[in-house]
C-alpha cells in the first residue's frame, strides 16, 4: 500500500524533529501564543457608558462608535492598547465584531499593520481564526495592508491560516497576492510543508486547484461567455422582422387581414410560449372555420349563436375565446344513468376466532355491559311477576 512517503506531491513523512510538536516551550512551539485568545478581560461596569474608542470596540457598540467617529478622535485614542498590545481594531477582529471592523476603516489614524505583543496584526488574527468576512473586508477596504508581515517566529498571515486549516482564508490571501513561497525563520518550512505536517489535506487540495487555474479568466476582458442553447434564439430575435411597430398616423392591419397576409405555418412559428424555462409552440394544430362548424353537433338549437362570416370565422377554434358560462362550439349533453349492478352489501362481522389478534376490551366497557344485562334481567323479572299476578287475579275471579 502506498504511504505518504511514496507520494511525490505530499512529500516526506514526519522527520526526527517531530518531537518539537510536543515541546511546551514558547520558542519552539508549533502554534503561536495567540492561537488561544488570552483570558484577559477588562473589568468594567456595563452600566457606565464607554468613554474611549477601545472600550467601544471591546463592547461591540456600533452606535457609540459612529458618534465618536463623527465627533472626531485623536491619534492617541485610535492607538490605545491593552496589556496584550492590541488596539480597538485587533480586539474587534479577535472577537468577530464585523460591524466594528467595517466602521473603523474610516478612521485615518488606525494602523492596519500594527502588531501586538505576540507580533500579530489584525490580518493575522482574522486569518488564523477563520473569519473570512473580516479578512476579505480588511484586504479590500483597508489601504496599505501588508500580507508579508511576520511574527517573531517568521510566520506570515498565510502560514498561520494554513496551520489552522482555514482553506477559505488561504484562498483569499493567495488571490490577494500573498507570497506562497514564504518560509518561516525557525524551521525553514513553507506553507505546503506546514499544511502537510498538520494534516490539512483539504487546504492542500484547494492550493493545488488554485495553482492549476491561477488566473480567474471569467474576470478578464478576453473572456466570452458561451450560450449554446440560446444561440438560435438570439439569432431568431435579432433577425429582421416584416411587420412594423405601431406608429402615429400609420394604419394597422386587422386580424383577418393579417391572417390573409401570413400563412398558418408562419403563425405557428411566430407564436411561442414560455413554460419552465423552455420555449415551445403555443398553438396546437390549426383548425379551419369550416372544420369548426362541421365538428359541432347538428342540432341548431344547441349550436352557438355565431353569425356566419363574422369575426370568429377567421380565428381558429384553438385561439377562440373560451368562457365557462357561454362556451364556444356546441354544448355537450350530459346524461346520468344508473348502474345496473346491485349495491354491494356490507360484510358481516366474523366471529371471534382463537389465534387471531383482537381489539382490547376495556374494563369500564365490561362494567357498563354487565349493568345493562343486570337491568334487562330485572325488567324481565318484573314483567314475569306482573304476568303471574294478573293470572292469579283472573283465576280467583
Amino acid at each position: 500500500m502506498a504511504t505518504a512517503c511514496d507520494d511525490p506531491h505530499l512529500g516526506e513523512g514526519p522527520s526526527d524533529d517531530c518531537d518539537v510538536l510536543l515541546d511546551d516551550s514558547d520558542s519552539d512551539s508549533l502554534f503561536s501564543d495567540d492561537s488561544v485568545l488570552p483570558d484577559y478581560e477588562i473589568e468594567e461596569d456595563p452600566r457606565e457608558p464607554a468613554k474611549t474608542l477601545y472600550e467601544v470596540c471591546a463592547r461591540n457598540n456600533p452606535a457609540s462608535l459612529c458618534s465618536m467617529l463623527e465627533r472626531g478622535v485623536t491619534k492617541e485614542e485610535a492607538n490605545e492598547t491593552d496589556i496584550n498590545g492590541r488596539n480597538g481594531l485587533m480586539c474587534a477582529v479577535a472577537k468577530g465584531f464585523v460591524d466594528i471592523v467595517t466602521m473603523l476603516h474610516t478612521c485615518p489614524f488606525i494602523d492596519i499593520n500594527q502588531q501586538d505583543n505576540d507580533g500579530n496584526t489584525a490580518l493575522m488574527i482574522s486569518a488564523q481564526a477563520g473569519f473570512i468576512t473580516i479578512l476579505n473586508y480588511i484586504l479590500n477596504f483597508y489601504s496599505g495592508v501588508d500580507t508579508e508581515v511576520r511574527d517573531p517566529r517568521g510566520f506570515t498571515a498565510l502560514i498561520k491560516a494554513g496551520l489552522q486549516g482555514r482553506e477559505e482564508c488561504v484562498s483569499a490571501l493567495l488571490m490577494h497576492g500573498a507570497d506562497m513561497n514564504a518560509i518561516d525563520m525557525v524551521q525553514g518550512r513553507g506553507l505546503k510543508d506546514w499544511v502537510i505536517r498538520t494534516g490539512g489535506f483539504e487546504t492542500l487540495n484547494r492550493i493545488r486547484r488554485l495553482q492549476a487555474h491561477p488566473v480567474a479568466e471569467h474576470f478578464c476582458e478576453s473572456f466570452i461567455p458561451e450560450w449554446p442553447e440560446l444561440k438560435p434564439l438570439v439569432d431568431k430575435a435579432t433577425a429582421p422582422k416584416n411587420d412594423h411597430p405601431p406608429e402615429i398616423g400609420k394604419r394597422r392591419f386587422a386580424v383577418p387581414e393579417l391572417l390573409e397576409r401570413h400563412s398558418i405555418k408562419e403563425l405557428e412559428e411566430g407564436t411561442v410560449s414560455h413554460s419552465n424555462g423552455s420555449i415551445t409552440s403555443a398553438s396546437p394544430p390549426p383548425v379551419s372555420a369550416a372544420s369548426v362548424s362541421l365538428t359541432c353537433c347538428q342540432d341548431s338549437n344547441r349550436r352557438e349563436s355565431l353569425a356566419s362570416g363574422g369575426m370568429k370565422s377567421f380565428v381558429p377554434r384553438s385561439m377562440a375565446h373560451r368562457n365557462s358560462v357561454f362556451p364556444s362550439g356546441c354544448i355537450p349533453r350530459i346524461e346520468v344513468t344508473r348502474s345496473g349492478e346491485p349495491t354491494p352489501k356490507k360484510e358481516k362481522k366474523k366471529k371471534r376466532e382463537k389465534g387471531y389478534l383482537e381489539p382490547p376490551v376495556w374494563k369500564y366497557k365490561e362494567a357498563k355491559e354487565e349493568k345493562k344485562r343486570a337491568k334487562k334481567q330485572e325488567k324481565q323479572k318484573d314483567q314475569e311477576k306482573k304476568t303471574k299476578g294478573s293470572k292469579r287475579s283472573s283465576s280467583q275471579k
